[in-house]
């Protein structure tokens, strides 16, 4: 299998020094797509030892203490740790359209993303760059991919992602549904082998409406995509709406493989809160495999050798399954 691209995201956060630590531990199972001074500043701010290697060395059997590096060279790549530079903004963009080609063009088998700092990312000169998820679907020019958290003890797809929460009632169609639950199937049987997922989808109102007098949304759009959904896949189990307040009881976790969420913290704070630091950001819908650690780029944290690398190596882990699948 081809070795898995790994972007540190902002120079300045904790990105590199998740890298640098995993490769201290014999972890970093991957190419880093970074700046090979900043890498080595950043090892020499922490105190550790590592030795920077061309990503054409790279051997999978020979990973302790080396970072295989595919150079792209920063703006600015005396960027401190603790403090995101603007500057720095399009290099965090072109390391990320580095691993984007070269996993499209097979030199990686999957691509693993580290945190970005997206104000910093607007900041600098992309006034339209919302997240990773986004940019990776424009990217690659797909009408929709799907952003879904996943960790040992719950997995949560969402039908709408970065959208301020005035706005997602609006974007809630069934066909955004229908839409994003396909997209979940399809890489439920593809990329994770599990051929009949069980599937969840969640109201978007308190009590999923309450037989509509806690709004209409409930009744008027995702329980006709639900039965919509149910009839296209009639051999598999998908049920809602599902009330969000007693969606993940131990119980109701139990019965389904994936649970379908309107929108961004009406799932992901159950599952990071479940597992943070374990679980894993996948997109879904991509003509790649991409996963990314499920936290920010904790500037406070930065070069003072703090950060867990939890969160790295679970999306590492979780990048090699599916690139085995």
């Amino acid at each position: 299998m081809k070795p898995l691209a790994i972007t540190p995201g902002d120079p300045g956060g904790i990105g590199p020094d998740l890298c640098i630590k995993a490769a201290v531990d014999g972890e970093l199972d991957g190419v880093v797509i970074a700046d090979a001074h900043i890498m080595a500043q950043r090892a020499a701010q922490l105190g550790l030892v590592i030795r920077i290697e061309n990503s054409h060395a790279y051997n999978p059997n020979l990973t302790r203490g080396i970072i295989y590096i595919d150079h792209i060279s920063a703006q600015d790549p005396e960027n401190p740790p603790g403090l995101s530079l603007t500057a720095n903004a399009s290099y965090c963009l072109q390391c990320l359209d580095h691993g984007m080609n070269k996993v499209q063009a097979k030199n990686y088998s999957a691509l693993v993303t580290g945190p970005l700092n997206k104000g910093n990312i607007r900041d600098g000169g992309f006034p339209n760059f919302i997240g990773h998820t986004e940019y990776l679907r424009d990217y690659f020019d797909r009408q929709k991919v799907v952003m879904m958290l996943a960790s040992k003890e719950a997995r949560v797809a969402l039908v709408t992602t970065h959208v301020p929460l005035r706005e997602v009632p609006d974007a809630i169609t069934q066909t955004e549904i229908l839409n994003t639950t396909e997209i979940v199937i399809h890489a439920f049987q593809q990329a994770l082998q599990i051929p009949r997922p069980r599937i969840h989808v969640l109201g978007i109102n308190p009590h999923a409406g309450e037989n509509g007098h806690l709004g209409h949304e409930d009744d008027a759009i995702i329980r006709p995509a639900v039965t919509q959904l149910r009839s296209l896949y009639p051999k598999l189990y998908i049920n809602g709406p599902l009330p969000a307040d007693t969606a993940f009881t131990p119980e109701m976790r139990a019965k389904a493989d994936v649970t379908i969420a309107m929108y961004h913290d009406q799932g992901l704070p159950i599952v990071k809160g479940l597992g943070f630091g374990d679980s894993v950001n996948i997109t879904l819908g991509l003509p790649i495999i991409r996963t990314s650690v499920d936290h920010g780029t904790a500037l406070e944290l930065a070069g003072r050798g703090l950060a867990s690398t939890k969160g790295l190596i679970a999306a590492i882990s979780a990048a090699k399954t599916m690139a085995r699948q």
